[in-house]
């Protein structure tokens, strides 16, 4: 195992290497399967994503939102939003840099099974949502294939020197996610993005990357769903 990083050393770190491969194959279908969820609810609405990286899914719900606001813990990420002519903030995610009730729709992707206090998390997503909005929160799900796939390999490198086992993860189940919502967040929808994916390759083969982004998007929102690598929590603020 790598020597454990802070999270904002490890991403200040990661933001040089982190688009290599994000504009084709798996992730591209990962980020399409994500802002596929959110985009109908930033349309004209207040939007706050909370770890926007270098701002590639932000860029993308910005153009439709009367307003945005990325928050992010890693000044080297946040340098290549600033250059894509994002609105964002360096900050936590257990300590937001925004007003109470500032946000129609908040949304926070690939970030929160790194957060250890996730509890202080979801009560400050909580607070700077309006009521009625709503949020799309993503972690990492210990009943999926990903997290087999995960604990039979090696982790996947980040730079030259550093690969993921360096920045603190956890895996949940949706019972898991239940208990620590905070009373103001209701459940309104599960979603589960790659739950059929078991290897990223897959996603480069000419072919079956069609059938395979085809079958991902029909699974997303199936009873299958809750086995994706990703569980995706839609919630209301009330």
């Amino acid at each position: 195992m790598a020597e454990r990083l802070s999270n904002e050393t490890y991403y200040d770190e990661f933001a040089h290497w982190y688009e290599k491969e994000r504009h084709d194959g798996y992730h591209a279908l990962i980020d399409d399967l994500e802002i596929d969820l959110v985009l109908p609810h930033c349309h004209d609405r207040d939007v706050l994503e909370v770890g926007c990286g270098t701002g590639l899914i932000l860029n993308r719900t910005a153009r439709v939102a009367r307003s945005h606001l990325g928050v992010d813990l890693s000044a080297g990420m946040l340098q290549k939003a600033v250059e894509r002519g994002l609105d964002v903030v360096q900050g936590d995610a257990t300590h937001l840099p925004c007003p109470d009730a500032a946000f129609d729709t908040v949304y926070s992707f690939k970030v929160l099974s790194h957060v250890r206090h996730i509890e202080v998390a979801l009560a400050e997503f909580a607070r700077v949502t309006r009521p009625g909005g709503r949020l799309f929160l993503e972690f990492y799900n210990r009943h999926s294939l990903r997290y087999v796939v995960k604990r039979a390999t090696t982790p996947g490198r980040i730079s030259a020197q550093t690969d993921e086992s360096a920045v603190f993860t956890r895996w949940y189940n949706l019972n898991d996610l239940l208990a620590v919502l905070p009373p103001e967040l209701e459940l309104v929808e599960l979603a589960g993005v790659r739950v059929a994916t078991v290897a990223a390759a897959v996603h480069r083969v000419p072919v079956v990357k069609g059938v395979m982004r085809r079958l991902e998007f029909a699974l997303r929102d199936s009873a299958l769903g809750r086995f994706g690598g990703f569980l995706v929590l839609e919630l209301r603020r009330v």
